[in-house]
């Protein structure tokens, strides 16, 4: 595996690459790799030539400075992670590298940014749309790969490549899951151990909205059932819950349709905060 700190190297490596006609999957992550990451870098490998692997803590992406200072970087353990499963090159550049100049450049995604974890994080989505058209733009990737646990990150990105003629296919992965339903992040680590048994309050609370729905029931009883499972475990401050539209965002209410959609959700567990979601209707 080759592994790139600059930027220059690695377009020199690609467009020799991309010139003998390999295709050339991209997996951006912000590292301290788990096994959610390990499969969406397995499906490019499976489906591409080439797999570049970004390992990059995008600051402008953080609105709490103590946030990104305690986020989790272990470039040697994702290194020999990366290598041990056959990923073609590793891309860990510097924020000196990534943002040589400050940053000018922002993303106005409208109310798909400003609902959700945008209420809660201002200024998240336009750092990440940031940096990821950063990567297209040094990778230039024929598929792009993302988990679906950032599902609001995901819908968004996916309108910005298409808003933007972007050259580049998304390919959503559901989320992994620990056996208890816990979804797989990075963040999990900070999670002490009495922490770690309240965290799966948000799979609970998640199933037990879904099967209302899916019985035939109303949203607002669906979201008072997943409210109450939050309130019987006191490590937990849920900030929202909210049924939306699959592609658009938009909140919804009532019963199940043939409408594709999807529950979101985030919570403080003690000092950590996750999010997770679960699908309701897949789209056709």
């Amino acid at each position: 595996m080759e592994i790139f700190r600059e930027i220059g190297p690695l377009r020199a490596f690609l467009r020799e690459l991309r010139s003998s006609g390999k295709s050339i999957g991209l997996v951006p992550t912000m590292g301290a790799l788990h096994a959610g990451h390990q499969a969406l870098v397995q499906q490019s490998i499976a489906d591409n030539d080439v797999t570049v692997c970004s390992v990059y803590v995008n600051p402008t992406q953080f609105n709490n400075p103590s946030d990104l200072e305690k986020y989790p970087r272990q470039l040697d353990a994702d290194s020999t992670l990366l290598q041990s499963i056959g990923c073609t090159a590793l891309f860990a550049p510097s924020d000196a590298e990534m943002y040589p100049t400050p940053v000018m450049t922002g993303f106005d995604f409208g109310h798909m940014a400003t609902h959700y974890e945008g209420a809660f994080r201002p200024g998240h989505f336009s750092g990440v749309g940031v940096v990821v058209t950063k990567l297209f733009q040094i990778v230039q990737p024929d598929f792009a790969y993302f988990g679906l646990k950032d599902f609001q990150q995901y819908s968004i990105l996916a309108r910005m490549v298409q808003d933007l003629h972007i050259p580049v296919q998304l390919v959503g992965m559901p989320t992994v899951r620990d056996e208890d339903g816990l979804a797989l992040s990075s963040r999990n680590q900070r999670l002490n151990s009495q922490e770690r048994v309240a965290s799966t309050v948000l799979f609970r609370a998640l199933t037990a909205a879904v099967n209302h729905l899916h019985d035939g029931g109303r949203w607002e009883q669906a979201r008072e059932l997943a409210l109450g499972c939050f309130r019987q475990e006191p490590l937990s401050r849920p900030e929202y819950f909210e049924w939306v539209g699959y592609h658009d965002l938009k909140p919804l209410t009532g019963t199940k349709g043939a409408e594709p959609s999807v529950i979101l959700t985030a919570s403080w567990i003690g000092g950590v905060r996750l999010i997770d979601n679960l699908i309701v209707q897949r789209p056709s």
